[in-house]
């Protein structure tokens, strides 16, 4: 299937959910993230949700993260497909950037090789660890940075596609992906 009519279709789809629908699957989400084997690592990198596109909200995630003493790490967008990792702290300054994504405005750089886990943002993703983001090849970019073993989990409100999704050579795929009622894995 076709990455840009899966981000029509996916988008279209979170437009009809309500915030406290969201926010009621996303505690259902970070309860699944329980299941996968990954509590022995200590960096983790996750996103922080854009509220105005009814993505995900990371916070229940995070908190239970931040319970279990994890190194919680987020992205600040740097420039073209390039993102800086900041441990997120109880001093983080969150400020909102050009695309509404909360970004810390400064902090404590963590290298990319540190980095154990990695929470993605998607908008789809299929039975074979195949996914669609946005579309700008930020998050590519930076887990060719990582580390080969870093583990890389897929959050999504939305079950897997049936169809395979088309990829590129530089696509990374999933090793996991969250859902509101499952972990799939691949």
């Amino acid at each position: 299937m076709l990455k840009h009519e899966l981000r029509k279709k996916y988008k279209n789809l979170r437009a009809e959910l309500q915030s406290s629908h969201i926010s009621d699957l996303s505690i259902d989400l970070a309860n699944h993230a329980l299941q996968i084997p990954i509590w022995d690592f200590f960096y983790f990198h996750i996103f922080l949700s854009i509220e105005e596109n009814k993505e995900i909200d990371t916070v229940p995630l995070i908190t239970l993260l931040q319970g279990r003493d994890k190194n919680v790490v987020v992205p600040k967008v740097s420039g073209k497909q390039s993102m800086e990792n900041y441990l997120l702290t109880d001093n983080t300054i969150l400020k909102k950037n050009e695309w509404n994504i909360p970004e810390p405005i400064d902090g404590i750089l963590v290298p990319e090789n540190k980095i154990d886990v990695v929470f993605l943002p998607l908008l789809a993703f299929d039975k074979q660890g195949n996914r669609v983001g946005y579309g700008g090849g930020y998050y590519d970019a930076f887990l060719a940075k990582c580390n080969k073993e870093t583990v890389k989990i897929g959050l999504s409100l939305f079950e897997a596609e049936d169809a395979t999704i088309e990829t590129h050579s530089n696509d990374v795929k999933l090793d996991h992906c969250i859902t509101p009622t499952r972990v799939y894995s691949f």
